[in-house]
This record gives C-alpha cells, structure tokens and sequence, in this order.
C-alpha cells in the first residue's frame, strides 16, 4: 500500500501541515513496509520535504493552477495517485484540503475519513480515530474501500525529522476546461503577520474590545508572542476586523498549541471550532462567561487593564531570553 501526501503550499512555501503530514505519512509507510510519495503544486523548492521523510516528489508547475480550484486540485490528486498506485491518500484540515478530500474521495473511489487524530488503529481492517460532534467525542471509523483518504486534524500528530533520500520528478496531469467551473475572482490575503492556518499560538478578541479603535493591544501582544490576530463572528459581522480572522465553527477552526481568547463570552459554535486547541487561556471580565467552562486558565478581569501588564511581562520574559 503506497502513500501519497498532497503538501499543500503557499506563495512557493511549504505550509506547517505539510511537515506533520509528511511525518505522519513516514511513521504509517513504516508500519505497511511502503514509501512516501509527496505531491507539490506550484511549490518551488522541495528539497525540505526529505527532511520529514518522504521518499519521492511528484512536481507540478502549471499557471493555470496559480489560483487554488477545488475541482482541478482534486483532479491533479487523483492523477498522481492513479500514477503511483496509490492506495492511501493523505491530506490535511486546512481549508483547502477541507474541499479537495471529499473530491478527491469521489474521484478515486475511495472511502473518506476526516478529522483524524491519530496513527490508524489497525490495517487490517483499516481503522483510525476521528473526532466528531464538534470535537466533542471520538468515533472509530473502518474504511474497507481499496483506495482510502484520509484528512489529518491539524496539529494532531507532530511534526518530526526524518532524514530520507528524495527523487524528485516533474508530473504534468491533464487539465481540462471542465476542470475550472468555478472562477477565482480574488483571495483576501493577511500580509506581513502570522496566518491563522500556520499558527503555533493565536490571540483571539471579540466584542469585549468595544470596538476596532482598541484593537492595537490585541496586535501588540500577538506580535510580542509570534502569534496570529484573530476574533469572534460577531466582531467580524459588525466589519471591525477582517472576515479572514473569524475563528469558530463557522469561521476557521483552530487547533494551536496555545489560544487566548480576549473578551469573547464563548458561544457553543466558537468554542466547537477551537476546542482541538491544546492550551486554552480566558481573559474575561464576566466570571459567569461559558468560555470559563471550557479553559485550562481563566482571568477575571478588565482587558484593558490586564493585556498591557501580560504586554510588558512578556516583554520582560523576552528580553530575558535574548
């Protein structure tokens, strides 16, 4: 049973859920006595894959993919695995490879697992643990399809080293017009910070703050702490900051090794789309805040009195390290 990753990129740099993919991929090619075969779009240079393990690098450079399409994304994907004969396919939870799975899935015949949060329990049969109900429980999920897809939760496994000697080989697929249905017409960017899919830490604010005037402190502990912006749906419904720093069930799920969530009450489907997040920090004035429910460390107190002292401490700690 082969393996194939889809090493998502962008701007011709790898993304972090490429690298955990990668590892995650090694450690199960290891298990079935099999190699690891990435496939790249778009990617520049992929010598750093060798770093996590994968054995071969499936190149495709064509402009016509510059802007991300599901449907043709999904297509190049089916095509590399018909090439290799791959029987599984693994792909992250971003939101991209949210759309390209089920694709994917559909296009190779296969049974499709998402939200998977570990190594497979078994190969034979072929089981892996997923969460489910918004992260509130697990199931155990049995593929018996011969070509299996599977959707690793972000930040689920790790990533790790493992030096391996990669061939890299140029791949052109056959991309029809049928293949771009839907047209890109512009991508909303964040420039010059931390995006929300790469991020180790967010800091996350929501109608707490008053309004956008205040949000410089939010900024200024992000940047002191290396982490991305993000806030509530109601604060991104009422146009102070960008709908791209949503964060919940109906904006980006997160799943960071740290979240600290700034004046935000915690409605049920902001909670369900961070609660993968490993540490879980509440700043809030209102003790009786659901968020408190569901934090491993919880404030009570003013935000503009407390994120300015967290500001300086941090600062502090920072200066002590250099």
């Amino acid at each position: 049973m082969s393996i194939l990753i889809y090493a998502e990129s962008a701007e011709g740099k790898f993304k972090k859920v490429a690298f955990e993919l990668a590892s995650y991929a090694k450690k199960v090619a290891e298990s079935l006595g099999t190699t690891v075969t990435a496939l790249t779009i778009n990617a520049g240079d992929v010598s750093e894959l060798s770093t996590y393990g994968v054995d071969k690098v499936l190149k495709v450079s064509n402009d016509k993919l510059a802007g991300f399409t599901a449907k043709a994304y999904a297509d190049v994907i089916k095509q590399a695995a018909e090439k290799e004969g791959a029987k599984l396919v693994l792909l992250s939870s971003t939101t991209d490879s949210i759309y390209l799975s089920s694709l994917t899935a559909v296009g190779l015949n296969a049974g499709y697992a998402s939200n998977v949060v570990g190594l497979p329990l078994s190969t034979s049969p072929f089981q892996v643990k997923r969460t489910a109900f918004s992260n509130k429980a697990f199931n155990i999920t049995e593929i018996e399809t011969e070509v299996k897809v599977l959707g690793l939760a972000k930040n689920s496994y790790g990533i790790f080293e493992n030096p391996t000697s990669t061939t890299e080989e140029d791949f052109s697929p056959t991309i029809g017009d049928n293949d771009f249905g839907v047209k890109v017409e512009s991508v909303e960017k964040v420039s010059g910070k931390v995006s929300i899919a790469d991020a180790e830490v967010v800091v996350s604010a929501g109608r707490g703050l008053k309004g956008p005037e205040n949000w410089g402190m939010i900024e200024e502990l992000a940047t002191v702490m290396g982490a991305a912006t993000a806030c509530s749906k109601p604060v991104s419904d009422l146009g102070w900051r960008p709908h791209g720093e949503h964060v919940g069930q109906t904006g980006k799920p997160v799943a960071t090794n740290l979240y600290i969530a700034i004046g935000i009450s915690g409605a049920i489907q902001h909670i369900a789309g961070i609660n993968s997040s490993k540490v879980k920090v509440v700043i809030n004035s209102d003790p009786e805040a659901p968020f408190f429910k569901v934090a491993d460390y919880g404030i009570v107190g003013d935000a503009f009195e407390i994120v300015p002292q967290l500001i300086e401490k941090m600062k502090a700690f920072k200066s002590q390290q250099s």
